[in-house]
């Protein structure tokens, strides 16, 4: 069946393979970055990824161990008029495969992970990064992984880059960069864009970061890129004096300053209109009065409750203006977003 999720032309795919398969602006991306002479391909899918190696790469071996998955990757090759792509169905740690592939500029791999796990964990992944890297050590030294993007990076010990990768300001992949793929020990990326940040050298605690228990006038949602790299200090060091830390709950770490700053990777900006206790009858009225008539709830409040919440605060609120509304600790920051 074909189904159009997220990429340029309509894909064969089976019943999951569009779900797992890689949205065509991250898949762009990563090929350029990669763009070389030959490239193997390992879990290739039905070929999401294979399609845009095969147009900045002379060669590419696409391996992969399910032989429905793979016919669906020969048609979705020939969909984009591809004729670069070897397949190679099977085990990518088996001699068999290990013995068809030459030596290549680069190997990537897009490993399955577990369907469900307590804690992510970079072991889960199968086949296992140390032993791919082991298997094709005499192939190539330049390996890209991809991991889970919910990892922290204490919790990823290889020495390679860690490339976070926001898609339209949400997470979406990390990928892991070994070998002279390697740029920086972190990195951020936002795309369209595409914008990087990458770790500075030496300690990120050198940097000053103020966490403020007030916010400024104005409040920054950073890229979730950013602060799952955690890079926010190198962030900060590019923006204007005076930006500090504002962490409002538990799932918003922002940002604040008195003076309007920009960087493209702020995701959004906010304006502070007036704060006040987490009352919705007297923000109600506060609103009102200031023309507003909706309020977007974006504050950690019991799910069963946020639709009894929100009536309260609309409730016969006329006006054309849209209110977003954050909390920390019972205290209500009325905000309106201006980027």
């Amino acid at each position: 069946m074909t189904r159009k999720k997220n990429f340029e032309k309509q894909l064969f795919s089976g019943k999951d393979g569009l779900r797992f398969a890689t949205p065509w602006p991250v898949a762009a991306y990563r090929a350029k970055r990669l763009k070389c002479s030959s490239l193997a391909d390992i879990s290739c899918g039905i070929g999401g990824q294979t399609v845009y190696f095969a147009r900045e790469c002379e060669i590419v071996y696409a391996i992969e161990i399910d032989p429905a998955k793979i016919e669906l990757a020969r048609k979705n090759c020939r969909l984009f008029g591809l004729d670069n792509v070897e397949f190679i169905c099977g085990d990518a740690l088996s001699e068999d495969v290990l013995e068809q592939i030459p030596a290549v500029d680069v190997v990537f791999s897009d490993p399955a992970r577990a369907a469900t796990e307590e804690k992510r964990d970079i072991y889960n992944l199968t086949p296992h990064i140390p032993d791919v890297l082991t298997a094709y050590s005499g192939k190539t030294s330049n390996f890209v992984f991809e991991a889970p993007p919910q990892l922290p990076p204490d919790r990823i010990n290889f020495d390679c880059e860690l490339e976070y990768l926001s898609l339209d300001g949400e997470l979406n992949r990390l990928d892991l960069y070994f070998g002279r793929l390697k740029t920086c020990s972190r990195s951020a990326l936002s795309l369209p864009g595409p914008i990087k940040l990458c770790g500075k050298t030496g300690h990120v605690e050198e940097i000053e970061m103020v966490d403020v228990k007030k916010p400024g006038r104005y409040l920054y949602e950073p890229d979730p890129s950013v602060v799952k790299a955690e890079l926010l200090p190198e962030l900060m060091t590019e923006l204007k004096e005076g930006t500090s830390i504002f962490r409002m709950d538990n799932k918003r770490l922002m940002l604040t300053s008195n003076n309007l700053v920009d960087h493209p990777m702020i995701k959004n900006t906010y304006r502070m209109v007036f704060s006040a206790g987490f009352v919705p009858e007297t923000i109600n009225s506060e609103l009102k009065e200031r023309g507003y008539g909706e309020v977007l709830l974006r504050a950690e409040v019991d799910p069963a409750m946020y639709w009894d919440i929100r009536k309260e605060l609309e409730r016969d609120l006329k006006g054309e203006r849209k209110a977003i509304l954050f909390a920390r600790e019972k205290i209500a920051y009325i905000c309106e977003k201006i980027q």
